[in-house]
C-alpha cells in the first residue's frame, strides 16, 4: 500500500507539511508506504495545450512530470497539500494538475485511488482550494477520503492546533482504511459533467 504526498507549498517544512506529515505518519501506522513529493523542487513545465495526450497517451513534455506520472499511477492513495495564495491552489499545484490530463488517455487513469486534501491559508481563499481539488478528485473518479483546512499565517502555526493535528493523524489512517477496501469504480475514465463540443 502506497501512499504519495504531493506538497504544492514552495515553503519548507511549513504548515502545509507539517500537516501532510501527520496525514502521512497516520497512514504509516497501518502499514502504508509513505512518500512526501515537494513539488517545488522539480522542473515541471505548464501545460501547453498541444493536444498530444489525446492521441498518444502520453505528454510530450520531457520534464520531472513524466517521473511524477509514474509515482502518482503507482499510489495506492494521494495526499494533495496546498496553501492559499491569491485565493486558491499554488501555481506549483496547478501546473500539476494541468499537466494530469494526460492521465486519462492511453490506458492511464487515477480512477479509484484514494484521495486526501489538506489546505492553509492565512484568511480568505480556504473554501475555493478544497473545493477546486474535491472536484479534481471527484472527476478523475478518486475516492476522496476527507480534507484538512488550517488557518496560519506564521511558519509552523499548526503544531499548536491539537485538533487540528490528531484530525490529521486520522485523516491519514483513514485513507489507509479505505484503501484496503479495495474499491474499484466500473468504469476507470474520467467523469466528464459538463458536456459540450469536446465531450460529444
Amino acid at each position: 500500500m502506497k501512499i504519495l504526498g504531493l506538497s504544492f507549498s514552495p515553503r519548507e517544512r511549513g504548515n502545509t507539511e507539517l500537516l501532510m506529515d501527520a496525514v502521512l505518519a497516520g497512514a504509516g501506522e497501518l502499514g502504508a508506504e509513505t512518500e512526501l513529493y515537494r513539488v517545488v523542487e522539480k522542473n515541471i513545465q505548464p501545460c501547453d495545450a498541444c493536444g498530444s495526450c489525446f492521441t498518444t497517451g502520453e505528454c510530450p513534455i520531457e520534464d520531472d512530470m513524466q517521473y511524477l506520472y509514474e509515482k502518482m499511477l503507482s499510489a495506492d492513495g494521494i495526499l494533495f497539500g496546498t496553501p492559499v495564495y491569491f485565493y486558491n491552489i499554488t501555481a506549483q499545484g496547478k501546473c500539476v494538475i494541468d499537466r494530469t490530463i494526460a492521465l486519462n488517455h492511453g490506458g492511464k487513469s487515477l480512477s479509484s485511488k484514494v484521495g486526501a486534501v489538506v489546505a492553509v491559508a492565512g484568511s480568505l481563499g480556504l473554501v475555493d482550494a478544497l473545493k477546486d481539488l474535491y472536484f479534481y478528485m471527484v472527476t478523475r473518479r478518486m475516492l476522496p477520503a476527507s480534507f484538512i483546512a488550517a488557518y496560519g499565517s506564521n511558519k509552523g502555526d499548526v503544531k499548536d492546533f491539537e485538533q487540528c493535528m490528531k484530525a490529521s493523524s486520522e485523516l491519514g489512517r483513514n485513507m489507509a482504511k479505505i484503501i484496503k477496501k479495495k474499491f474499484v469504480y466500473p468504469d476507470g475514465k474520467a467523469n466528464y459533467i459538463a458536456y459540450g463540443t469536446h465531450t460529444f
